[in-house]
């Protein structure tokens, strides 16, 4: 087993505490999570920008940086992930998107209260309730990984 001694903040490329070593039941846990949320109805360009969005929101570089090369392998466009941290100002993304977007930034930003009705109310007009679900389960499997990885720095950028 690999231990960590706590890395200076300063050291972004160090990891700071080896988390998936030193608890791995909890780790494997956590990847079984992850592979179960892939297995959904929602188009995969959209699971890469909500999972994008909220590793910009988090400050997680390891998730925004991933998610962000996900999405463009997976054919989304340079140009939208450039733009996503200012969705709401552009035309280039859809209806759909923006609901999801924005259902990702209010659940992602719990400290400023609950998810709105209005937003949530947005989201069930374009997607339906087994789609909400998995959006939901989505936002909140990034959000876990975002903390894991904004607080202990377990897997340093390449």
């Amino acid at each position: 087993m690999t231990t960590t001694q706590p890395v200076a903040q300063t050291d972004p490329a160090a990891v700071r505490l080896a988390v998936d070593d030193l608890v791995p039941h909890l780790s494997k846990a956590m990847s079984s999570l992850e592979a179960a949320s892939r297995k959904v109805r929602l188009e995969p360009s959209l699971q890469e920008l909500v999972r994008a969005r909220a590793s910009q929101l988090n400050g997680c570089a390891y998730c925004v940086d991933m998610h962000s090369r996900d999405a463009v392998e997976g054919g989304e466009s340079t140009r939208r992930i450039f733009l996503l941290p200012v969705w709401r100002e552009t035309a280039l993304f859809t209806p759909r998107e923006r609901a999801a977007l924005a259902l990702t930034e209010a659940a992602t930003r719990l400290t400023d209260g609950p998810v709105p009705d209005d937003v949530f109310a947005a989201a069930a007009a374009e997607f339906d309730e087994t789609e909400l679900a998995e959006l939901i389960w989505t936002i909140t499997v990034i959000n876990a990984w975002n903390r894991l990885g904004a607080t202990a720095r377990p897997w340093p950028l390449p």
